[in-house]
């Protein structure tokens, strides 16, 4: 199975990736794409059969594998960081311990994921009205009055922000919290207005 490797190489790492790293791309079946756009991103995690994030750091969230899942691929990822937390393994990808794990669960991507539930966790844990929704929550509680500060004298209870299932203009939300009109706008595909 061919490999693409899509990365971006800081100047600060340039030397190290052409005296250790390059030549390693010299086997027929991996090719070193360079750094790829916003663009091209979507088709080239959209076309991969999965994508294999081999952190070994503790990477605070990891960005590409969001982006992996809304294109619907899934991920088989290092144990590291934040992985565990971003795959659901079994689900949306593979939390692996190395290599060897990494090429047997790539052997299973076909008969235990499926791209429909990668994309699918991707909305229901990632997506603009699962997120939004969520902030508005933590809004409303870090603007409620405690029940201590409500009860001391002198002083107003705090202001909550208008309730999930109403928006500010009083017109009926969606079941996502959001107005119908700004529903709309976030289900526009990118790059549109």
């Amino acid at each position: 199975m061919p490999l693409r490797v899509a990365a971006k190489i800081d100047p600060a790492d340039r030397n190290y990736f052409e005296t250790e790293v390059k030549h390693l791309f010299d086997d027929p079946l991996v090719e070193f794409v360079g750094e790829i756009g916003d663009r091209e991103k979507g088709e080239f995690l959209g076309n991969a059969y999965a994508l294999l994030f081999p952190i070994d750091w503790p990477e605070p969230f990891g960005l590409v594998m969001i982006e992996a899942m809304a294109c619907g691929t899934p991920v088989i990822a290092w144990n590291r960081g934040s992985v565990p937390e971003v795959i659901d393994d079994g689900l949306s990808g593979f939390v692996v311990e190395g290599i060897d794990q990494a090429v047997e669960a790539l052997k299973k991507v076909p008969t235990h994921l499926s791209r429909w539930r990668c994309r699918r966790t991707f909305e229901q844990r990632f997506g603009v009205a699962r997120m939004a929704h969520d902030y508005l929550r933590i809004y409303e509680r870090l603007l409620r009055p405690s029940p201590r500060a409500s009860s001391e004298a002198g002083r107003r209870p705090g202001r909550s922000l208008p309730a999930l299932n109403e928006s500010r203009e009083g017109r009926a939300a969606t079941k996502d919290g959001l107005s119908a009109d700004a529903a709309q706008g976030y289900n526009r595909p990118s790059g549109t207005s």
